[in-house]
């Protein structure tokens, strides 16, 4: 377990995984300078569109293009958060516009924030105060599909099945809270 918070593995389909390369990974943003540096070579086009995020167990974010897996963008390994991100500058400094935990490789929790706030903290990027979408994934224990929750209702799209409010997705997961 991270001191940073729970650590999620990649949940998502076997052959996604199976063809993770080391060249698919994302590039590490541990500075200002490491932002500025990956801002500057992005083109207009690039910027007008969301980016993969994860934040690795070692706490810095990574960043891949949008169309990327979040298990690419970590290479493969655990996170403590993943999600998409867009950024817009202000008076000249970079700030993130939108900021998701949508990666249904990962299905981190929203808990996993806290992580994300540091790791953007770190690269010296301003930020809400949560992410601007939380998506709510959970686990069925009747048939074990993974579900967004929408709007609360948390019943199994697949089988009709009640859902549980606490996070479940993956039991392997480590977890700071426990079980």
């Amino acid at each position: 377990m991270s001191a940073l918070g729970r650590a999620y593995r990649y949940v998502g389909p076997h052959h996604v995984i199976a063809a993770v390369q080391s060249a698919d990974s994302g590039t590490t943003i541990r500075t200002a300078a490491d932002f500025a540096d990956w801002v500057a070579a992005r083109t207009a086009e690039e910027l007008d569109e969301p980016f993969t995020f994860v934040v690795g167990t070692d706490g810095p974010l990574r960043l891949a293009p949008r169309r990327s897996e979040h298990v690419a963008c970590a290479s493969g390994d655990r996170v403590l958060s993943a999600g998409e991100i867009s950024f817009y500058t202000e008076a000249g400094r970079w700030t993130v516009n939108e900021i998701s935990n949508q990666s249904t490789g990962y299905c981190p929790d929203v808990a996993s924030w806290s992580a994300v706030a540091q790791a953007l903290d770190q690269a010296g990027l301003d930020h809400p105060d949560c992410f601007t979408h939380s998506v709510v994934f959970r686990r069925c224990p009747t048939c074990q599909e993974h579900n967004i929750v929408r709007e609360g209702h948390f019943v199994c799209v697949f089988c009709d099945a009640d859902l549980p409010r606490r996070w479940n997705v993956d039991s392997n997961a480590d977890d700071p809270d426990g079980p």
